[in-house]
């Protein structure tokens, strides 16, 4: 999907589910990565995760799009556009909106490192070393044990 689709799908659900339409501009935002949307106070407009687009249906998207038109529209009604809010709740709950974006499946790093705790067995893994003498668990306070390490290839 296009920004010039995504426009003229925002605009659609707009007038559909709110009766009210969007004026503003409506664009796919490749560095979100743990939001599915965006609304800007400023200038009014909405920036969407690309990977939020990822069914053929567009019903991950839709409902995305509804939550971010509720911030939209309450915004410029002079209500509070924040989460927490009687207006907000209402109003997404009556167009049918996603409270919450699904968790985008990312490229996993991989660990090079592996720790565990000598007390309570608790296993740590990080990309990076740490330094065994200053760290500790972070549960008992006990001490940590490198126990497995993997070679990067070509570093």
């Amino acid at each position: 999907m296009t920004d010039q689709e995504l426009q003229q799908l925002v605009e659609h659900i707009s007038l559909q589910y709110f009766a009210k339409p969007f004026t503003h501009r409506a664009y796919f935002n490749a560095r979100l990565k743990t939001t599915g949307g965006r609304y800007h106070l400023n200038d009014h407009n909405i920036d969407i995760n690309p990977k939020m687009d990822e069914g053929a249906d567009h019903a991950v998207l839709i409902g995305i799009i509804k939550h971010e038109l509720c911030h939209y529209h309450l915004h410029l009604a002079g209500y509070s556009a924040k989460h927490n809010t009687k207006q907000f709740k209402q109003l997404l709950k009556a167009v049918g909106g996603s409270r919450y974006a699904p968790r985008v499946q990312s490229t996993r790093v991989q660990t090079r490192y592996i720790y565990r705790c000598e007390d309570c067995g608790l296993e740590y893994h990080r990309r990076r070393r740490i330094n065994l003498v200053k760290y500790v668990c972070g549960r008992c306070r006990g001490k940590l044990h490198l126990i497995s390490q993997t070679r990067q290839i070509g570093a």
